[in-house]
């Protein structure tokens, strides 16, 4: 079997040509208990006055978060991705429907645009987070702090 296609968690991409998407590339450490389910992603970014690859990495846990932001998210509101001591993504959905999209890399950039994505751009994220799940589902469980094994359906 061979290594599956890279899949987009986020892709907001509107007319003026402004966009950011959030591709996930495979996992970042496949076959290594501490980094197998730890996933690999590119941030790009394009703007008229930006033009950006960055690096992510996303645990299980910030795809729980972005699924739980994205439920509830409405105009004013916010949903984001990583954090910590890397790169912080945040989308604010503002009251005319456009998104405002923030990127801070503390080693690189920070910066804000807008993008005003399709009206159906919420459900399609779902559906795109299903299918990050689906082809590389969690498989490795934590037994105790920092002690990890194997889940017992893990596929390879």
């Amino acid at each position: 079997m061979g290594k599956p296609d890279p899949v987009d968690l986020i892709h907001l991409v509107d007319a003026d040509g402004n966009r950011c998407v959030v591709r996930v590339t495979g996992r970042f450490r496949p076959g290594v208990l501490t980094g197998h389910d730890t996933l690999h992603a590119d941030v790009l970014v394009s703007t008229d006055f930006l033009d950006a690859r960055l690096e992510l990495h996303l645990f299980q846990r910030h795809l729980s978060s972005w699924e739980r932001e994205l439920e509830g998210l409405a105009p004013g509101g916010m949903a984001g991705l990583g954090g910590g001591r890397g790169l912080e993504l945040g989308i604010r959905l503002n009251e005319d429907r456009s998104v405002s999209v923030t990127i801070h890399d503390p080693d690189r950039l920070t910066t804000l645009f807008a993008v005003q994505p399709q009206d159906d751009w919420v459900q399609d994220h779902r559906l795109r987070l299903g299918r990050i799940r689906q082809v590389w589902p969690s498989e490795v469980v934590e037994t105790s702090p920092m002690v990890y094994e194997w889940s017992p359906d893990r596929r390879s």
